[in-house]
């Protein structure tokens, strides 16, 4: 276990390279550890008045395509004064050989310590990654805890679309930001560089407290949690005067003024996702139940035709890369969409670069996309998400996908030369029976023969993959109950056997699934609280690291820790996981202002029960779910009546071979 230490930290830190080189022969894939990548930057520690290392908790190939980690890595970067440097989580071989060797948890640009540094942010896609934020924390020689903390060590800040529920990880972090974090890491290095220059006043307490004030910056520290005797939450309180009750999650407006990243990193190993990716809208209206991200980061903002053409050119020019993808939650929802992807395919005809759209609505999709996405002859993976595979379940999670929109889009891509498509479904969802998830079969089988007899062709293939329904913080659903794992299994073999019983159709039909005991151990960290902290530390104390990995996630040690921990507070896994709350209780992250109304959620959550259908705001009157008037800000829609072409070079760089106009 760390030791607390009043070490002041050093003047500049030492590269742990000769330590960790002899190691390298001995591991899996070293490479991901040696650094080096195009894009990277590698500042004189001394010339930097603040210093933060960056971490996605998960293995290099995942995480450094992180489109959210790269941008505040070029951000921070720009400023003269400023440096940033990025960690990953270590494989178990290497974390191993460290701890007996003696190595710290280090950077990848210059192998620095983690611990040197003034900042460790973290950024959480998914609650799974906590085992590793306490392996990195530990391996730096921090403290595990944050209340042992002292001037010598990093203020660790916890971001990402888990940061807005972060009570479970609240005995770990010091600190969490909701929502965008382009502005709130510049804001937070103006207060770490302030405090420095006036000589640390206060020390570390001060520091969070001038976070704390910003009413942008949680800091756990300084709420109180008080408990009913029946377990539920009596109230959240701040413990200071000069605290806010609620935190409020940033947004950033102007995507415009933010073209990140603009100098992709290009990695030296294999990673998850080798491509340029430009974000061309923030937020979404369609108001999916389920959907965390969709709900959190409302209102839609997007980026204009221009900045995105002028993005792809030079990221492009710079990293190389073949492949652009427009990112956003529904990418052909940008009211420009047409325009952009035909502005892109034209400029770039003749070459070897393809386009991607990476999350497609089925209602979004049509011929001209799809002729626009295949232009120069190579197609990228198709992926659709009915998420539901009944009409009746889709009217509870507002996912108004009919059965003839899928097999009219799917045939588009068939006919358009793709032979291989993926739909996307969930498990688990709230009221859903067998009879629900049976249909997912059924619509696999017309997509197939529709499929046939669109193109004369029986080369075609579609992938079904299942994943299990998870309620999460800020959603509609983040009141209701989960389904055991034994009746999502349950349902996932049925499943199964319904895909397999026509074997014409059923050998065209892929079946991936993710089966429910992860789900559930993704609900506890999804709406625990504080006390939920305890099992964290116990599964990791046992072994638990890359939880997102189905080879390294073991269920059984997740039960284990819940039964050791859990009953010393009068709860258990059930309490967390399959029990629906009611209106009235308090939940963990009640103080946590993501914009939405609390009584809006409840009132979509009864609405989603009577299976009642809500329009997307976007296009409609506004419904009243708090967003645009307490975050002061409103929906953007397009068109801006610009075109993308032609393209002139932006900061001297050309247009890549062929390209010219």
């Amino acid at each position: 276990m760390s030791v607390p230490s009043t070490t002041p930290r050093p003047v500049a830190a030492n590269s742990v390279w000769p330590q960790l080189e002899p190691l390298l022969p001995q591991v899996t894939k070293p490479i991901q550890y040696v650094g080096g990548e195009l894009g990277a930057v590698v500042k004189e520690w001394d010339s930097a008045t603040v210093r933060w290392a960056l971490m996605y908790p998960d293995a290099y190939e995942v995480g450094l395509p992180n489109q959210g980690v790269q941008i505040l890595y070029e951000v921070l970067n720009e400023l003269p004064d400023v440096l940033a440097e990025r960690t990953y989580a270590v494989w178990p071989d290497l974390e191993a050989l460290m701890r007996a060797q003696g190595v710290p948890q280090f950077t990848v640009e210059a192998h620095r310590p983690v611990r040197d540094f003034d900042l460790l942010g973290i950024s959480f896609a998914t609650e799974l990654g906590y085992t590793n934020l306490l392996t990195a924390i530990d391996l730096a020689g921090v403290p595990l805890l944050a209340a042992d903390r002292t001037d010598a060590d990093p203020v660790i800040v916890a971001g990402g679309h888990a940061a807005f529920n972060p009570e479970p990880i609240a005995d770990f972090v010091d600190a969490a930001v909701l929502g965008d974090g382009e502005e709130a890491v510049l804001e937070i290095t103006t207060i770490v560089r302030q405090w420095k220059a006036e000589g640390r006043p206060g020390g570390r307490d001060e520091l969070l407290l001038r976070l704390a004030r910003t009413e942008s910056v949680y800091v756990p520290r300084f709420y109180d949690v008080d408990y009913l005797p029946d377990g539920r939450i009596q109230r959240v309180v701040p413990n200071r005067a000069d605290v806010p009750f609620r935190v409020h999650k940033r947004t950033t407006m102007d995507l415009d003024a933010w073209p990140y990243p603009k100098k992709p990193l290009v990695p030296l190993a294999e990673t998850v996702h080798e491509r340029y990716a430009v974000e061309i809208f923030r937020g979404c209206t369609r108001g999916c139940r389920f959907c965390q991200a969709g709900m959190i980061t409302r209102p839609v903002r997007e980026r204009s035709i221009t900045t995105v053409g002028q993005m792809v050119q030079q990221g492009l020019e710079f990293s190389g890369f073949h492949e652009v993808g427009l990112l956003s939650l529904s990418s052909a929802d940008h009211s420009e969409i047409g325009d952009m992807c035909s502005g892109l395919a034209e400029q770039y005809q003749g070459t070897n670069v393809s386009l991607s759209l990476p999350s497609t609505r089925v209602d979004a999709f049509n011929i001209d996309l799809a002729q626009e996405l295949s232009r120069n002859g190579r197609r990228t993976g198709l992926t659709f998400a009915p998420e539901g595979g009944s009409e009746r379940i889709r009217k509870v999670i507002n996912k108004m996908v009919s059965k003839e929109d899928l097999i009219r889009t799917v045939v588009t891509a068939y006919t358009n030369g793709w032979r291989q498509v993926k739909l996307y479904f969930m498990c688990g969802l709230p009221t859903e029976t067998d009879a629900d998830v049976l249909e997912i079969a059924d619509m696999a089988h017309e997509v197939i023969r529709a499929g046939r007899a669109a193109t004369g062709s029986k080369d075609i293939r579609c992938t079904v993959s299942i994943g299990g329904f998870v309620p999460k913080p800020h959603t509609p659903f983040q009141w209701a109950s989960m389904e055991r794992p034994e009746v999502i299994d349950h349902r996932l073999k049925l499943l199964k056997q319904a895909i397999n019983a026509d074997r014409s159709l059923g050998r065209a039909i892929g079946y991936r699934y993710h089966d429910g005991e992860p789900s559930l151990i993704e609900g506890l960290l999804s709406r625990g609280d504080r006390r939920v902290g305890a099992v964290i530390r116990r599964v990791w104390e046992q072994g638990g690291r890359f939880d997102g990995w189905s080879e390294h996630f073991s269920y059984q040690r997740w039960v284990d820790a819940a039964t050791e921990v859990l009953p010393d507070f009068g709860v258990d896994l059930d309490w967390y996981t399959t029990r629906q709350r009611d209106e009235l209780e308090v939940l963990p992250w009640d103080h946590l202002d993501s914009g939405l109304d609390k009584d809006w959620l409840w009132q979509d959550w009864q609405d989603s029960l009577g299976e009642y259908e809500q329009d997307d705001c976007r296009w409609t009157p506004c419904f009243d779910c708090g967003v645009c008037p307490t975050m002061d800000t409103e929906i953007q829609i397009g068109p801006t009546g610009r075109k993308l072409l032609p393209l002139t070079p932006v900061n001297g760089l050309k247009l890549p071979t062929g390209a010219q106009q």
